[in-house]
């Protein structure tokens, strides 16, 4: 059976390494159209402070490891340009020979992942103007860095822009960051949100929100960032908007993709064509509580499906059964953790819902250092089924947000969560976790 994977990072080796544990006979061939493979795409922030040392700290296998021990074909600086679904073949070139190459294939798994978003504004290509999307890009920013840079302004306020602005902080650079909404981490709700701008301003961060973005200064570098209101000089820029799938070499075809090009997949990871998958950042991902097909690009997902997707084209059913949207983000002495739909998303989805919020000790307020945590949980005004949590905090945060988490995915009530049976001890938590005060003011 010849096994053709377009990409070789999170789901692409996810899935060829299960592809290799459940068919001994496998002739596996991976198209990656850079030189790096299997790598933590979620460290790249922590290279700039040096919390994360090197690069190679973020190789789970090599491309040596993949060719010598496994014996996959794992190709590097390969562009796949089209696919021929009726004939069954991948048309590809080499960036480095342009050597044109079709491959032929029993079954396709489209793994290709996403790139950062680059807007057509005036002056993109000006030298000192990054992303951060994968380890060519991050490289090329840490050498700028090393350069005279004191300035650095960021232009987006999710997950890496924050993650960014805190590591450029810690490193003595002067961070501007602008946003053109309301607020940053739009993935929380407003007022959860304002902690995090507090945090921002507390640390120096130059907060600018409600402005946007239309050109770049400079003759050859950029010296400037201009919104619609003023112009911040800069020494560089980082853009960090958003990311959007790998789809382009697809769009003339008659694979299913969604409005803003995602690779529409069932629960086995298939597409509507046969013999053809896809999973990771450039596939959907089934959301739980909404009950519909979403798309939040993770690396936790991506290696589920991946390894979904090996498993049925190697003829071994699995199904991925959905996401509950949990994600979390340190952010300098807090931690940023969300679950579910937020108060926003239940609008916009017309259900009913009520909110509970509180302001809780970490653990024991008699034990030494107990931390305030923020808590917002969401649930459905009706049914009292959970729909959402978000909890700032600098301790304890991520545990409260997977017990949130594990039960949103089994559909489990807010009075279900006083039931619960949780670790206690002082030095941990209080006799009822702060997620269960919530539950009982419910």
């Amino acid at each position: 059976m010849k096994y053709v994977i377009i990409g070789g990072v999170a789901a692409g080796m996810s899935a060829a390494m299960e592809i290799k544990r459940t068919d001994k006979n496998a002739h596996i061939t991976v198209l990656e159209k850079g030189a790096d493979y299997s790598y933590g795409q979620c460290g790249l922030p922590y290279l700039i402070s040096g919390k994360v040392t090197s690069f190679e700290k973020l190789y789970a296998r090599s491309v040596e490891t993949f060719r010598e021990k496994y014996n996959i074909d794992a190709r590097v600086w390969t562009t796949v340009n089209s696919v021929d679904f009726t004939n069954q073949f991948v048309k590809t070139k080499s960036s480095q020979t342009n050597e044109e190459i079709n491959i032929p294939y029993d079954k396709l798994l489209i793994a290709s992942g996403s790139s950062p978003v680059i807007p057509d504004w005036e002056g993109k290509d000006l030298a000192g103007i990054h992303t951060m999307g994968a380890i060519t890009d991050t490289k090329e920013l840490l050498a700028d860095l090393k350069k005279e840079a004191e300035h650095i302004t960021i232009i987006g306020g999710g997950y890496i822009g924050l993650e960014a602005a805190e590591n450029l902080v810690d490193i003595g650079k002067k961070v501007t960051l602008i946003q053109r909404g309301s607020q940053i981490a739009k993935i929380f709700d407003e007022d959860m949100a304002k902690i995090i701008e507090e945090k921002a301003k507390e640390k120096g961060i130059n907060l600018i929100l409600n402005e946007e973005v239309k050109s770049f200064k400079g003759d050859t570098q950029v010296e400037g960032v201009e919104t619609d209101k003023q112009v911040y000089k800069t020494d560089l820029a980082l853009l960090a908007i958003g990311v959007k799938p790998n789809t382009e070499f697809l769009k003339d075809t008659n694979l299913h993709l969604t409005n803003k090009g995602v690779i529409i997949v069932d629960a086995y990871q298939q597409t509507n064509i046969k013999n053809v998958y896809a999973a990771g950042d450039c596939a959907t991902h089934y959301h739980r509580i909404k009950k519909i097909n979403d798309h939040i690009p993770l690396g936790t997902t991506a290696n589920k499906q991946g390894r979904i997707a090996g498993a049925n084209m190697s003829g071994h059913a699995l199904t991925f059964n959905g996401i509950v949207g949990t994600s979390i983000i340190k952010f300098f002495d807090l931690s940023l953790g969300r679950t579910g739909i937020s108060e926003k998303e239940a609008k916009s989805l017309n259900i009913p819902y009520k909110v509970q919020k509180s302001e809780s000790g970490s653990h024991a307020g008699y034990y030494p250092g107990s931390e305030k945590l923020y808590l917002k949980i969401i649930y459905h005004q009706e049914t009292r089924k959970l729909l959402g949590g978000q909890i700032i905090g600098k301790a304890g945060v991520d545990k409260r947000i997977d017990v949130l988490a594990v039960s949103l995915f089994n559909e489990m009530s807010i009075d279900d969560l006083i039931d619960l049976d949780l670790a206690y001890a002082p030095p941990y938590n209080g006799v009822w976790d702060p997620i269960q005060q919530i539950a009982r003011k419910s």
